[in-house]
């Protein structure tokens, strides 16, 4: 299996510092660069855009709800045609600054509960996807790999556009193929387990559950998290693992 690397980005603001981005970005394939309304301000985007362009890394606008205090992790019970409006502004604006830095923006990954909403409402992951493909140009949706990921490509093709399947390296994974709870025992993955989990999605790609169940998974890219040094050189031996 081939795989990318992303992680989200760009989530300063003001004179909050929020993760390593500088140090993250060398060993990416992908950066999900928030866009404003969870985190992130007009500064901080276009600083974290030119690292992106510096060491030749793919763009993502990464837009959640309008939810700065609550980092973008509650939800918000926003109308379809909100949904499809604020989704389409924060990806008008980061692709704006990135093609005045001569990028092309290629995906859009929601952010926080926007994104986890996604992914257990039908109707507004469809309306996710339509506001998707009636931007102005071709976008993918990136959204997380599960056992339903052919019904998912199937919704994606009747709205117009492609999808790009993520695992995460280092949660464990419930036998439905949903991430374990961060509250249960084991949610998230020690070093060695990530580590492990990697390396088994790169050779079978599957991963093994909470129960010792064997999952397939179709992967495009695995989310890495940069917020500290170790997590910053986690990220390296991942990146050393899948080359």
């Amino acid at each position: 299996m081939s795989l990318k690397l992303n992680c989200d980005l760009g989530e300063s603001f003001g004179s909050w510092t929020m993760g390593m981005d500088a140090e993250v970005m060398p060993h990416i394939d992908q950066a999900n660069i928030a866009c404003g309304f969870h985190a992130g301000d007009p500064l901080v985007m276009k600083k974290t855009l030119a690292l992106a362009k510096a060491n030749n890394v793919t763009v993502g606008a990464h837009p959640g709800y309008p939810d700065l205090v609550g980092f973008g992790r509650r939800t918000m019970n926003c109308q379809p045609d909100e949904v499809a409006a604020l989704l389409q502004y924060q990806i008008a604006a980061i692709d704006g600054m990135a093609q005045s830095q001569g990028l092309e923006l290629n995906y859009v990954k929601p952010h926080g509960a926007l994104y986890n909403d996604m992914m257990k409402n039908t109707e507004l992951r469809q309306v996710i996807m339509q506001a998707i493909a009636d931007y102005h140009k071709p976008l993918a949706l990136m959204l997380q790999s599960t056992p339903d990921a052919a019904a998912h490509k199937a919704e994606a093709e009747q709205a117009g556009i492609s999808l790009l399947l993520e695992a995460f390296a280092d949660r464990c994974y419930d036998d439905d193929g949903k991430l374990l709870a961060r509250t249960k025992p084991g949610a998230v993955h020690t070093k060695e387990k990530m580590l492990a989990q990697v390396e088994q999605l790169k050779a079978t790609g599957t991963v093994t559950t909470v129960s010792g169940n064997t999952l397939k998974l179709d992967v495009d890219s695995l989310c890495v998290h940069g917020d500290n040094m170790a997590g910053v050189q986690a990220i390296a031996e991942i990146r050393a693992l899948i080359s």
